[in-house]
């Protein structure tokens, strides 16, 4: 309890390590909450004027009663995108009410803490609001993503580079670093193929994030990432510095019209292959499409059915097609700017083992100390950093 008559001048401790020097104690102030709150409710305010929930409940309005018409499945590919869309819009508005009423409750919370006198209550309001802080953070960024197709599902293909067999173990722990993100933020993921390594980790691996946004967050990741640690597969235990590169691309929608004429791909089906003797190794359903007027190729394996791994295999294609439509269109804009290109194929992220510890973006000067956290998907931070800074490069 905190002693009587202290108002709004209540403190507790605020604990928080200090190498070297053990536990720095802080006080925290009834009076500092409600400034910091303050500024989050502002926050929010604004966040909500740019995301404007009440014409998202518009729309949603419209969806249901498409949902609600009987003939709506007679036509399965667009009663999944009507569904789809109504998901996702409820989703982000339910979002939007539920970060409100946390905003709200957790001034009467601190109110409540001034009036009992209740240094507890107040102890309970700071993690309260430091939670809060985090969250309105994180749907902060999606004002920020007003990209032509950051708002879609991100297909993301990680592949080894440089450094053997260290090389494709890298890959495979990016692999599972952005899955581990997706699965901390319970967005779906569908793996379309994976290539492994003949000794350890991976060649290569496509897979789709399917979260509104998740193309906006993740197009930052895209580029060359650097490997530095001793070598797990070198019996001298020398150092080895290894790179991956990580290509992030917009799922394709109806509206994109990319079209693809049977006469301008080959299908090749192949028996699928991977560790474990999965019963997908049994047939020939692995498919392997080449476009021949680029020569883009793209396979998909995980799927049982011949069928369903074409069409994944062309989603995978479509996309990479949309992409290169749009990646010529910014060079001949480029060539017209008189504009020297960009850095964004290059190296963007190093990951140090040793000597010691330490991830760092090589664009926004970003870095955490905690290599083991980041590859199991404690990667916001690095988003955060990554679309901010893509917003300020584009405003210059």
């Amino acid at each position: 309890m905190c002693p009587p008559n202290w108002g709004q001048a209540c403190r507790v401790p605020r604990t928080g390590a200090r190498a070297g020097f053990g536990v720095e104690l802080a006080i925290v102030t009834a009076a500092d909450l409600q400034a910091e709150l303050a500024v989050l409710d502002r926050t929010l305010t604004s966040i909500e004027a740019v995301l404007d929930p009440a014409s998202s409940r518009a729309e949603i309005a419209e969806l249901q009663e498409k949902v609600a018409a009987p003939n709506l499945w007679d036509d399965q590919e667009n009663a999944q995108l009507v569904t789809s869309r109504l998901s996702r819009l409820q989703a982000g508005v339910d979002r939007i009410v539920s970060l409100r009423s946390r905003v709200d409750d957790l001034g009467v919370l601190i109110e409540l803490a001034v009036e009992e006198s209740d240094a507890a209550t107040l102890a309970e309001a700071q993690k309260d609001l430091s939670a809060l802080s985090a969250d309105i953070e994180a749907l902060e960024i999606r004002t920020l993503l007003s990209g032509e197709y950051d708002q879609r599902d991100a297909l993301v293909t990680i592949r080894s580079e440089a450094g053997g067999v260290d090389a494709a173990d890298f890959a495979a722990m990016l692999m599972r670093m952005y899955l581990r993100w997706a699965e901390r933020h319970g967005y779906s993921v569908e793996v379309y193929d994976t290539s492994f390594a003949e000794e350890a980790g991976i060649k290569s691996a496509t897979f789709t994030v399917k979260e509104p946004f998740a193309y906006g967050m993740l197009s930052v990741e895209q580029g060359t990432h650097r490997l530095v640690r001793i070598s797990p597969f070198d019996n001298q235990g020398r150092r080895q510095t290894s790179f991956a590169g990580v290509d992030v691309l917009p799922v394709t929608e109806e509206t994109d019209h990319i079209e693809i004429p049977e006469a301008d791909i080959r299908v090749d089906v192949f028996r699928s292959s991977g560790p474990g003797g999965q019963s997908v190794n049994t047939t020939d359903s692995a498919v392997r499409i080449t476009h021949l007027p680029t020569g883009l190729v793209v396979s998909c394996q995980n799927e049982k059915s011949q069928l369903q791994n074409k069409a994944a295999a062309l989603r995978v294609l479509q996309s990479r097609l949309l992409s290169l439509a749009r990646a010529e269109k910014e060079a001949e804009m480029r060539e017209l700017k008189g504009d020297g290109g960009n850095s964004w194929g290059s190296q963007m992220r190093s990951y140090v083992l040793h000597p010691y510890q330490m991830v760092k973006d090589l664009r926004t000067d970003f870095e955490v100390g905690n290599p083991d956290a980041v590859f199991d998907g404690d990667i916001d931070g690095f988003i955060d950093a990554g679309v901010r800074w893509r917003r300020q490069q584009g405003e210059r």
